[in-house]
């Protein structure tokens, strides 16, 4: 259910809010959706762009030899994407998942394989790559057991040494790279500075880096807006850049970041 549908009568507690959105164009559409419904006007300022590798041969033997693995761990929609999309080429479907055990760091990670028609697993109660590891742990002992991790091309290695530590032996197959695309970083700069953007939105480490990239640092730690951020990760990320973080989603998903943006703008009227 949107946010928007369950808002008594007409409040829009974003209502003249001008909101940045720098997720990936791909990925956006849900998240703007939600921001319009509730009266922010959005701002389309996609900072990433997701490219699967040119070479995935190694995903492909990966995959040939899948009833090898005791799990395989999926750690984005991305990923996903990515992995589904190559099957059908190399003569495979998700029925070569029925009889694996699958794990997702969060709930848009689990949907996205459910239509699929992947039954996942584990899914943490925390949506970062620690508390995975300890769902993962607490599933069963992991001494012994191989893991798949198909992943981006550069992330964080909290996952696979998590799992290294508790005796697991873990394949990283990179499969996809996050690049930039924010092509009007310097109107969006303008705009900033200009103090015509009350929120810029985050929702991973890589769209910090590519966004203060585009806006450069005079506009990105201006204090001309508030950051929005998905979680702890991205926060961190966002700080060390000195973008003020003014809204952190709760639940580390994008219904929790709007969540906190209405929750926000609501208190402060």
């Amino acid at each position: 259910m949107s946010r928007a549908s369950q808002t008594p009568g007409s409040v829009r507690p974003l209502l003249g809010r001008r909101i940045a959105v720098t997720r990936a164009r791909e990925q956006a559409g849900e998240l703007v959706r939600e921001l319009e419904a509730l009266g922010a006007e959005v701002v389309s300022a996609p900072a990433i762009r997701i490219e699967a590798l040119s070479d995935l041969e190694p995903l492909r033997r990966a995959l040939a030899r899948l009833a090898e693995y005791h799990w395989v761990v999926f750690t984005s929609q991305n990923a996903v994407h990515v992995v589904f999309e190559r099957l059908g080429d190399w003569g495979l479907s998700p029925h070569a998942f029925a009889g694996q055990h699958i794990a997702a760091i969060g709930p848009a990670t689990g949907d996205m394989l459910a239509a699929h028609g992947v039954r996942v697993d584990v899914l943490p109660e925390g949506y970062v790559a620690e508390s995975l590891v300890e769902a993962l742990a607490a599933h069963g002992d992991l001494r012994g057991a191989r893991v798949l991790v198909p992943r981006a091309e550069t992330a964080r290695d909290a996952l696979p040494e998590g799992l290294r530590a508790r005796g697991a032996a873990v394949d990283v197959i990179p499969v996809y790279r996050t690049v930039p695309a924010l092509r009007n970083g310097a109107a969006l700069a303008g705009e900033i500075l200009a103090g015509r953007i009350d929120v810029v939105t985050f929702t991973a480490s890589s769209t910090v880096r590519y966004f203060v990239e585009s806006v450069g640092r005079e506009a990105a730690t201006s204090g001309r807006f508030r950051g929005a951020v998905i979680g702890p990760i991205t926060a961190a990320t966002a700080r060390e850049y000195g973008i003020p973080v003014t809204i952190e989603a709760g639940e580390y998903t994008t219904d929790g970041l709007v969540d906190a943006l209405v929750q926000y703008f609501g208190a402060a009227g």
